[in-house]
């Protein structure tokens, strides 16, 4: 699963500037909203277009990592193409998910908070997914796989894994 589909490449201060412009970016900007449409774009929130966040909406910087490092939607390194999610919640944790945890991490060669090398996969594990009826929980790229056992993770990863390779040119 480590093939290379694609490298990361921060984007210059022209393309940031540029994405800016598109968005409209003034000092009414809600700070929030711009923070996830720059991240959708781009992948992350890299620091040059946080620093140009600041200067056109005349938000000191220091508020702005204040609001990144309080929300967890928000990522300043790059991520992987597919995100992966298990939860590690009290009832997914009784029911199997530390198991489930091991297998991705061990089928990844990623443990929490890592990203492949190849950007193919984000590995994170959370409090709670909101799903304890269908514990133990995995959300890959928004899907949710509820009662999940380590062979069915692992199924789902090896066929998301071979669709990229057949996109990769």
């Amino acid at each position: 699963m480590k093939e290379s589909v694609r490298a990361a490449a921060d984007p210059s201060d022209a393309e940031v500037a540029s994405l800016l412009d598109r968005l409209a970016v003034s000092p009414d900007s809600n700070l929030i909203s711009l923070l996830q449409d720059v991240q959708e774009k781009v992948g992350y929130l890299p620091a040059p277009a946080l620093h140009q966040i600041s200067r056109r909406t005349r938000i000191p910087l220091s508020r702005i990592y204040g609001v990144l490092s309080f929300y967890a939607q928000f990522y300043t390194e790059p991520r992987g193409r597919h995100t992966v999610r298990a939860c590690r919640g009290t009832a997914c944790h009784v029911r199997g998910g530390k198991r489930v945890i091991h297998s991705i991490e061990n089928l990844l060669g990623l443990k929490d908070g890592q990203t492949s090398d190849d950007m193919m996969f984000s590995f994170e594990t959370v409090a709670c997914l909101g799903a304890c009826a269908l514990s133990p929980v995995v959300v890959i790229d928004g899907t949710y796989y509820g009662k999940a056992t380590p062979r069915h993770i692992e199924k789902v990863l090896q066929r998301l894994a071979a669709e990229s390779a057949k996109e990769a040119p």
